[in-house]
């Protein structure tokens, strides 16, 4: 009988049904579009810190910053020879530094690996390559103090190249050079999982074996390896050094920020940093209490800055920021108020309705129904309105996040300056306390929607079944059979 009941007053009032089942489907539609556009924020987000930190990095050690001394003037020198009688001397030099200046103890790493809360830890470094090349004429450089302005060749993310012309010290000649700089990683061959290469593809040739703990081979990033023409079997010369290249890496969520990939000790060779690292990558055993694991390291270990993947997060802005933040804020509170109102609506349109058919429901309680069963009833219309509009809510939701990822608008992230100790993940910038220059990624949206989602739409459509039920059932659980009778006439 409630069946049958149902299925009769629902197709006699379909106008007022398919009003109340559009609401609440735009009210759902917008949730979950907003809930879906943030997922691919945080998933673009997340490709980006990814880029510097590490694949499954939860947090970073680096040493705190100090100011520089005195006698520091922060620029590499070089020394060249040209007292050669030749007209045109050709030299080339190469300054190795660690990005910042700032190393940490390599027995750190295993200090840090046994505090509490820390799952893994692995040091690596980082450094900055200055290539000079220069040219002399007819005279005697004795030495020159260069400096390299950020354009031309070199890889991305801080290892941007650049060409400048400075004015070395000359005796009776002259002299030009071209600046150019790439950045390298000295990681832990034996365990990758961690750190600068844990992010990245190896799609030509091979990576490390962990017997090559001090072996003269590289892997190259695939965009410098393209710029500078290299291919796996070549060489590359650092600071007098030949190295095999073994492989080329792509980093799997974005572009990568360093050039060159060394193992840890051939890097701390080059820069004359034995038992040296830059950063240390940590695990948490649970991603849960990374902000206790962050306290207890900095509690244990004096002289560090940590910092997390929350702390980096801050460092983002562009337009990845601005839409992260919008949908956010701006975006949530849009699709609350909208529900609300949908909600409201359906329970004031299903009042009206009950408020109608006031001759229908007296004259079944003079016919001996129970208020709780016309109250049932009218649950039951509103229950399947609410489902009709989650039907259509989740159909206008997905076309929504398929036009997003579709479209994929391309957003900007400018990774700046923490202003704090720093982030180490970044081999080719330093991280944002050692970054001079901002550097920017562009990232394709996409909006993701997951069952989560789906399973919060299907309860939003129930409740706002239930809500507008509620009404209506109040409304009807209040008429009398005399009600019915004073209407006929």
């Amino acid at each position: 009988m409630f069946g049958i009941y149902l299925k009769r007053e629902l197709g006699r009032r379909k106008k007022a049904a398919l009003v109340i089942a559009l609401g609440l489907a735009l009210g759902i539609a917008l949730v979950i579009t907003v809930n879906s556009v943030s997922a691919g924020m945080s998933q673009a987000q997340d490709k980006v810190l990814k880029s510097l930190y590490g694949l499954g990095t939860d947090m970073t050690v680096t040493k705190a910053r100090s100011a520089p001394t005195d006698n520091s003037s922060g620029r590499p020198n070089f020394e060249f020879d040209a007292s050669s009688n030749d007209s045109d001397d050709k030299q080339s030099s190469d300054r190795v530094m660690t990005q910042g200046g700032q190393a940490l103890k390599a027995a750190l790493v295993a200090k840090v690996a046994q505090q509490d809360g820390v799952a893994n830890a692995v040091g690596a470094i980082t450094l900055n390559v200055t290539k000079v090349d220069g040219s002399f004429t007819q005279g005697k450089a004795q030495s020159t103090t260069g400096s390299s302005q950020s354009q031309g060749q070199g890889g991305p993310g801080g290892g941007s190249g650049g060409n400048s012309t400075a004015a070395p010290q000359v005796q009776g000649g002259g002299a030009s050079f071209d600046v150019n700089s790439y950045s390298v990683a000295g990681v832990d061959v034996t365990d990758q999982t961690l750190g600068p290469l844990a992010g990245m593809e190896i799609t030509s040739g091979k990576t490390f074996t962990a017997s090559q703990t001090d072996a003269k081979v590289v892997v190259l990033s695939k965009s410098y390896a393209k710029e500078n023409s290299y291919k796996v079997g070549k060489t590359l010369k650092i600071s007098g050094t030949k190295y095999t290249i073994i492989g080329i890496a792509t980093a799997s969520s974005s572009e990568s920020t360093t050039d060159v990939y060394l193992p840890l000790k051939q890097a701390q060779t080059l820069a004359d940093a034995k038992n040296q690292v830059t950063t240390i990558y940590v695990k948490a055993t649970d991603s849960q209490q990374i902000d206790s694991v962050k306290s207890t390291i900095q509690k244990n270990i004096s002289g560090t800055t940590v910092t997390t993947s929350a702390d980096l997060a801050e460092t983002v802005s562009g337009s990845l920021s601005t839409a992260s933040n919008l949908a956010t804020s701006v975006g949530k509170w849009l699709s609350i108020a909208v529900l609300a109102a949908a909600f409201l609506v359906a329970a004031l349109l299903t009042s009206s309705a009950v408020s109608r058919r006031v001759r229908e429901f007296g004259t079944l309680k003079a016919l001996g129904w129970p208020s709780r069963r016309v109250t049932r009833q009218v649950v039951g219309e509103s229950m399947v309105n609410g489902l009709i509009g989650g039907a259509l809510g989740i159909g206008l939701g997905l076309a929504a996040a398929y036009a997003v990822t579709a479209i994929s608008p391309k957003l900007t992230a400018q990774l700046g300056s923490s202003g704090g100790g720093g982030m180490g993940g970044g081999p080719g910038g330093g991280g944002p306390g050692q970054q001079s220059t901002q550097n920017t990624m562009e990232i394709a949206l996409s909006a993701p929607v997951s069952l989560t989602t789906i399973a919060l739409a299907v309860g939003l459509a129930v409740t706002g079944g239930l809500i507008a039920g509620a009404m209506g059932g109040w409304r009807a659980s209040r008429m009398r059979p005399a009600d019915a009778l004073r209407s006929v006439s």
